[in-house]
């Protein structure tokens, strides 16, 4: 029997071993273990996605000002909608918050499995208007990104993680431990005007882009409005 064969034997050996001795260990280990290949091959997707339409657009005429209502329907990272969000404001030139958090060229060169591209989620929608500046979370803190979560109900492991992750990516005297290269901010903004739909990409490099298309017109002449 050759050399390898012998060592493929014994490791087999040795594993069924631990699997009898480790019982119930060996199960919760398994499971970490597909929960972890489900959020690397949502790390591992090109972009992150959001198309935002003006469901209303009305001037207010105690403000002066348009009062915009936008709805915001982020894609989660193997392009599957989330659930859409509904936001306000007094004003129409309407600006993204995204983190992009970028790991060291070493691991994104080596292809680490956790850390071989950049991270990036949407943080906020919000319109600056001084001490009046209106916003709406997307993402908090220290919970798990919508477009990154790999079951609708709880999962402790997951949930772990993502807290050690945040406690990283915000703490810069973590970062370097964590192999971090800088967490950075993104927040363009465009007008949005109602009969466009407007699409917010988040590129690995960590750069947010907004672009633009008219509606189709199987839509146009159709209400808008928030049902």
């Amino acid at each position: 029997m050759k050399t390898s064969k012998i060592f493929n034997v014994v490791s087999i050996a040795i594993l069924a071993i631990a699997v009898v001795l480790a019982g119930v260990g060996v199960s919760q280990w398994i499971q970490k273990e597909r929960v972890l290949r489900k959020i690397i091959e949502r790390l591992h997707a090109e972009t992150r996605r959001a198309d935002v339409l003006v469901t209303k657009s009305e001037f207010d005429e105690a403000t002066k000002k348009i009062k915009t209502t936008i709805k915001f329907l982020e894609y989660d990272a193997l392009g599957k909608p989330l659930e859409p969000k509904y936001f306000t404001f007094e004003g129409n030139v309407i600006q993204f918050q995204s983190l992009v958090i970028r790991f060291s060229d070493k691991l994104v060169e080596a292809g680490d499995r956790l850390r071989g591209k950049s991270v990036a989620f949407f943080m906020k929608a919000f319109v600056l208007d001084g001490s009046n500046t209106q916003e709406f979370e997307i993402t908090k803190a220290n919970e798990v990104p919508g477009g990154y979560r790999v079951s609708d109900k709880t999962n402790e492991f997951e949930a772990k993680l993502w807290e050690e992750f945040w406690g990283y990516a915000l703490d810069p005297k973590k970062r370097e431990h964590a192999g971090i290269k800088n967490a950075q901010i993104e927040a363009p903004g465009s007008m949005f005007l109602p009969g466009t739909i407007y699409t917010l990409k988040i590129e690995h490099d960590g750069g947010l882009r907004i672009d633009a298309s008219p509606v189709p017109e199987i839509l146009k002449g159709e209400r808008m409005d928030r049902a």
